[in-house]
C-alpha cells in the first residue's frame, strides 16, 4: 500500500489555526490533501490530528482521519518523525501493510502533482530510503556573513572572499513540501538526510516556508498569481 501522511495538530502559535486558514480560497490544507489526490500515487491520503475541526475539514476535501493523535504527539516539541510511525502503525493496524509513505505538510500550497510522481519514482528506480523536495540557496551560502558584537560583519568562509561565484559549489536546502520514504525506513529510524536519499529538485520560486505572516502574504500572493496563469 501507498499511503500519504499529512501531520496537521490543532495548536499552531506564529499563524494561529493555520492549516485551516483560508488561502486563496480555500483552507491550507485542502491544498496539500488535493495535490495527493489527483496524483494517483496513493492508495490512502490520510491526516493525522488531534483536532475536531481539521478533521472535519479534512474530510470534506477527500481525505480520510480514521484515528486521532494522541496528545502527547501534539504539542509544540513534538518531531514530525514519530506523528508519521504513528500514523503508518495506526493505519498497518486496520488497512494492512504499507510499503511507501509520503509525508506531505499541510502548509504546502504551492506542491505540484508532477512532483509527487516524480518523486515516487526516483525512490523507486533508486532503491533509496527516502525521496524528498530540495531546492537550491538563492545566494552563495560560502560567502554568508555574520553579526558581529561590535556592530560590523565578518564572514562565515572568508577564504571564498575573492572565489568567482561559478567556481562555489551549489548548496541545496530542504524545501518542506513532501517526504517520500519506504515504510520500514521510517519506522526504523533511518536518517532522511544520508546518501540513501534522493533529491527532488524544485525552482526557487515555488519554495515557501509559511512560518510569519509575511511568508504567509509572499506564498498567498504567488500562489492566486499562479492559478490566473492556469
Amino acid at each position: 500500500m501507498k499511503l500519504c501522511v499529512i501531520p496537521a495538530r490543532g495548536g499552531s502559535k506564529r499563524i494561529p489555526r493555520k492549516n485551516i486558514r483560508e488561502f486563496c480560497g480555500k483552507p491550507m490544507i485542502a491544498w496539500s490533501i488535493e495535490a495527493a489526490l489527483a496524483s494517483g500515487c496513493f492508495d490512502q491520503v490520510i491526516v493525522s490530528t488531534d483536532d475536531e475541526e481539521i478533521a472535519s475539514i479534512a474530510e470534506s476535501f477527500g481525505a480520510e482521519v480514521p484515528f486521532r493523535r494522541p496528545a502527547d504527539l501534539a504539542d509544540d516539541h513534538t518531531a514530525t518523525r514519530p506523528v508519521v510511525i504513528h500514523a503508518i502503525r495506526e493505519t498497518e493496524k486496520h488497512f494492512g501493510r504499507t510499503e511507501y509513505v509520503c509525508v506531505i505538510y499541510p502548509t504546502a500550497p504551492l506542491i505540484q502533482v508532477a512532483d509527487l510522481q516524480r518523486g515516487l519514482e526516483h525512490l523507486i528506480a533508486a532503491k533509496a530510503d527516502f525521496a524528498f523536495s530540495v531546492t537550491s540557496y538563492a545566494y552563495p551560502i560560502q560567502r554568508a556573513l555574520r553579526l558581529t558584537s561590535s556592530g560590523g560583519v565578518s564572514m562565515f568562509q572568508p577564504q571564498h572572499r575573492q572565489t568567482r561565484s561559478q567556481d562555489l559549489e551549489p548548496a541545496y536546502h530542504d524545501a518542506g513540501q513532501f517526504y517520500w520514504g519506504r515504510a520500514e525506513a521510517f519506522l526504523e529510524g533511518r536518517q532522511t538526510f544520508s546518501g540513501a536519499s534522493v533529491p527532488i529538485i524544485l525552482p526557487r520560486w515555488r519554495v515557501v516556508d509559511i512560518d510569519t505572516e509575511e511568508d504567509w502574504r509572499q506564498a498567498e500572493l504567488l500562489s492566486c498569481a499562479l492559478q490566473e496563469l492556469v
